[in-house]
């Protein structure tokens, strides 16, 4: 029995896959964009960014447990939610 991996990278990718698909006229992020103040996240849309990276995750997201500079960047969501590093 393996288990030993708890977030596969693929999990983080189909995030950034998810969030291009918010604004189709981009090829990539920048990791260190503010993804709400360029209208790749908002508050229409982080319903369904929520069950996404939960899904990519495994894990539930609590409210109470997280800010919104979690969810300011490519790079804050891979720190906060997948626990890489840049």
């Amino acid at each position: 029995m393996s288990g030993a991996t708890e977030h596969k990278p693929a999990g983080f990718d189909a995030v950034v896959r998810y969030l291009l698909t918010k604004r189709p006229e981009l090829t990539s992020i920048d990791p260190d964009l503010d993804l709400v103040e360029n209208r790749i996240l908002d508050s229409l849309g982080f319903v369904n960014f929520l069950y996404v990276l939960e899904e990519q995750t495994g894990e539930e997201i609590l409210m109470e447990h997280v800010t919104p500079s979690d969810f300011r960047t490519i790079n804050s969501i891979r720190k906060r939610f997948f626990h890489e590093s840049e």
